[in-house]
């Protein structure tokens, strides 16, 4: 990291982020937190007190010379009340325990809703994907400080407390010792806070170091990329890679650790030279005989005491201040800006038997940080009931195109209508339910096959289920399985999950988009994994499927996309042909020699096992 980047402060500070957490505990019906834990603060100061007067009490009972039974009395008293008190305080604090728990599941529970609907662009920013890694992290244990700084601010109103009743004892000897205390454990609690923000302003650099360690880990234990790393020897160089993160990642919490080293030194002189005058002026009371035995050890206990309420109140604060760092990233996260409108935009559900245009006028798109247009001057209309196929090399702009339509991108010149109205003004997880689409890459749910088509657990339409199933060529398959429908994909959740190949997943997914019904139909390259023949065979089944429904397909094979009723060929960035497969034909332009191309492959059939040149 380069040493003149600007430093970044929090967004948020302790008491923002501690209204924040008792905000959620309040929301998510976990109020009882908030009161057990000023309960726990009583019960805690009150034992305390308890166990400073025992001695001083016992001891001044002896002196008096009490009958037996008087200090038996005593004794007992202080020994039922230390056993109650400690009783009720485990019983408080084991119940508010599951309550916390509860506040840190429903933080994660807003993490994730942000990672699964927030703005697709985000999903590509680097700030965005480093808060939401860090942020995971924070949420993880019952350690992580969003479930830990209920016990801070425990700790912090304890000791406040206890402060409190401690400096009403104190002003009665000597209120000098008062400010020595305050005077050396507050300088111990500033340059404590000044170390300990190391972390937060180098947080960027962690966060990018774990990243690497993160993604090469889940890369070896990645099944799809078992059989690469096996037959091309990778598992070196992964294990190379993975040391070299781990030693940058290591070299980073080594420099950190110097610097927190000099932070606890500084606390240790401080504390001596608090203690050390504490106690020699007590010494000296006792010598001229201004105390008793008893009140001395009151004030010897009172004075140690104190010590350590004011170096909890900082170490409190200290601690707060390190939590509130953490959730200021949580935070942050949560409330990453969006571009796009959601609960703000216009209401917009799709409609039965309505007629849908989507229509492109003037659209470019550059991706940050590109030089480069990847699509410019892009003119496009697809008419209710069309079927629109895209073809053309690879990076010529084909799936962004498709995350144009969809709205996963707003382009950054030109619009992108529907029915006439610019996208952008409608509610954009709504505008989503417009389409139905299987992509390149796909999701597989850990649920059964049923569930996976219907994407939902609860009130499946069983008859439509083995409708699209059938369309999508999957019957017999599903036939064949001891559960059939109700079999289980995605081993990783479900022992006795089978696996399907490639081309019956997308299948699969073919019979999902379906299910869902919607005005639009996207196909991204979803048969790449299907011979040639498979794949004419579905797409001229989805094209029986989608009748009535505006289509748009994207496919390497030219020959699958010949019953569309218009073709365009994009190249550079810019629609270059158009027009129906056989007046694309007639002009005798780039589409004509790229289908010339792949027909060579298709007449060797047998010879190369039907594959042709991916273009």
């Amino acid at each position: 990291m380069r040493k003149d980047k600007k430093i970044k402060k929090s967004k948020y500070n302790m008491f923002q982020n501690s209204w924040f957490m008792i905000k959620i505990a309040w929301k998510s019906k976990e109020k009882k937190v908030i009161i057990l834990g000023l309960v726990s603060v009583i019960l805690a100061v009150l034992l305390n007190l308890i166990n400073l007067y025992i001695t001083p009490t016992i001891l001044s009972t002896v002196e008096r010379h009490a009958s037996v039974s008087q200090l038996i009395f005593t004794i007992l008293t202080f020994v039922i009340g230390i056993m109650l008190v400690s009783a009720l305080s485990t019983y408080v604090n084991t119940n508010n325990l599951f309550g916390k728990v509860t506040i840190r599941l429903e933080i994660i529970n807003l993490l994730n809703k942000k990672a699964a609907t927030t703005s697709y662009p985000n999903l590509d920013d680097d700030k965005f994907k480093n808060l939401l890694t860090k942020s995971m992290g924070y949420t993880d244990n019952n350690s992580s400080s969003t479930e830990a700084i209920w016990e801070t601010l425990t700790m912090i109103l304890t000791n406040i407390l206890g402060f409190i009743i401690y400096v009403s004892l104190l002003t009665t000897i000597q209120p000098i010792l008062i400010i020595v205390i305050l005077l050396t454990t507050t300088i111990s609690y500033f340059i404590g806070n000044y170390v300990n923000s190391y972390g937060y302003n180098h947080r960027e650099e962690e966060s990018e170091y774990y990243r690497r360690i993160r993604y090469i880990s889940d890369c070896a234990k990645d099944l799809t990329f078992a059989k690469d790393i096996r037959i091309f020897g990778l598992c070196d160089w992964i294990e190379e890679l993975y040391n070299k993160a781990m030693e940058s990642y290591k070299a980073f919490h080594k420099k950190a650790e110097s610097v927190y080293i000099w932070s606890r030194i500084a606390d240790l002189v401080l504390t001596f030279i608090r203690n050390a005058i504490a106690y020699v002026y007590l010494i000296g009371l006792v010598i001229n005989n201004k105390l008793d035995v008893a009140s001395f050890l009151l004030f010897f206990s009172t004075v140690n005491g104190f010590s350590e309420w004011v170096l909890g109140i900082l170490n409190g604060f200290n601690t707060l201040y390190k939590q509130s760092l953490d959730i200021s990233i949580v935070r942050e996260c949560i409330e990453f800006n969006e571009p796009f409108k959601f609960n703000n935009g216009e209401h917009i559900l799709p409609e039965k038997n309505k007629k849908y245009e989507i229509k492109l006028e003037n659209v470019s798109f550059c991706y940050p940080g590109e030089d480069k247009d990847t699509l410019t001057n892009i003119n496009l209309t697809l008419k209710p009931g069309e079927k629109l196929a895209v073809v053309g090399l690879n990076g010529a702009g084909k799936t962004t195109l498709i995350k144009l339509i969809c709205g996963f991108l707003d382009p950054t010149e030109g619009r992108v209508l529907l029915n006439g109205k610019d996208i952008k003004d409608y509610n954009r997880m709504e505008y989503y339910t417009m389409f139905s689409a299987v992509f390149q890459d796909f999701s597989l749910l850990a649920g059964t096959i049923a569930i996976n088509v219907a994407q939902k657990e609860t009130d499946i339409n069983m008859e439509l289920v083995k409708e699209c199933i059938e369309k999508a060529g999957l019957t017999k398959k599903i036939q064949s399985l001891p559960n059939g429908y109700e079999t289980y994909l995605n081993r990783e959740v479900y022992d006795n999950a089978i696996l399907l190949s490639g081309g019956e997943t997308q299948r699969l997914m073919l019979a999902r988009a379906l299910y869902k019904d919607a005005p639009f139909i996207i196909l991204d390259e979803p048969t790449a994994a299907l011979d040639p023949i498979a794949e004419s065979d579905i797409y001229q089944k989805y094209n029986e499927m989608t009748n009535e429904k505006s289509s748009v397909y994207i496919s390497h094979r030219l020959a699958s996309t010949r019953f569309c009723d218009r073709i365009i060929l994009i190249d550079n960035g810019k629609i270059m042909e158009e027009g129906t497969h056989q007046q694309l034909l007639n002009l005798n332009g780039k589409y004509t020699k790229l289908y010339k191309t792949q027909s060579k492959y298709y007449e060797k059939g047998d010879e190369d096992n039907g594959e042709e040149e991916k273009f």
